[in-house]
């Protein structure tokens, strides 16, 4: 009887000692979408187009002052033309990227990118794996992230044609030429948080 209530005391306090001294899961840190931004830059046969699009929620988790992981929400219906102003171009293309040949917002308002596997790669550069949903389809990509203090950098290379967005690609029409679209393009994202 002894033995027994002294290896269950034993068991107590090294059990209590072991759950006490347990790494915590690590820092989340929000997003600040105000000051964040999300820019993207398409490219076509004669040229390119660049605008951005809002940034609804996210954050980064830290363990040890390293980057773990991280989710994002971007505000699809937002998306705007940059590069084009009002009366010339500006609203035709906005309208079209809303449409369903492109992003078709009104059915789905979001794109969510989150991160599988983060690793460093240098003293403030992480390679991150991750899956992308746009449309509703899921597709995994790969990047580098960069952190500086309360600051982070990305730029992602995204294959629209992954998603079910075929418009003016050469891949799936031939009789384009002048007026094709490269089905990749790029995201460059700033982060405060």
């Amino acid at each position: 009887m002894k033995k027994t209530v002294l290896s269950l005391a034993l068991a107590l306090i090294f059990g209590a000692t072991a759950t006490a001294t347990e790494p915590i899961d690590g820092d989340k840190k929000e997003v600040n979408t105000e000051t964040s931004s999300v820019t993207w830059k398409g490219y076509k046969f004669a040229g390119s187009h660049s605008g951005s699009i809002g940034l609804a929620s996210g954050a980064l988790l830290f363990e040890a002052d390293q980057l773990t992981g991280g989710e994002f929400t971007v505000d699809m219906a937002s998306i705007s033309v940059d590069d084009l102003e009002a009366g010339k171009g500006k609203e035709k293309l906005e309208g079209h990227l809303n449409a369903d040949d492109f992003f078709g917002t009104a059915t789905h308002a979001t794109a969510i990118l989150v991160f599988t596997e983060v690793t460093a790669s240098g003293k403030n550069s992480y390679d991150v794996s991750g899956d992308l949903t746009i449309k509703g389809i899921t597709k995994p990509v790969s990047f580098n992230v960069s952190v500086y203090g309360s600051k982070a950098t990305a730029t992602l290379k995204v294959d629209r044609t992954n998603y079910d967005i075929h418009y003016g690609s050469t891949n799936f029409t031939d009789t384009l030429k002048d007026k094709a679209i490269y089905d990749e393009f790029d995201l460059v994202v700033d982060l405060e948080f």
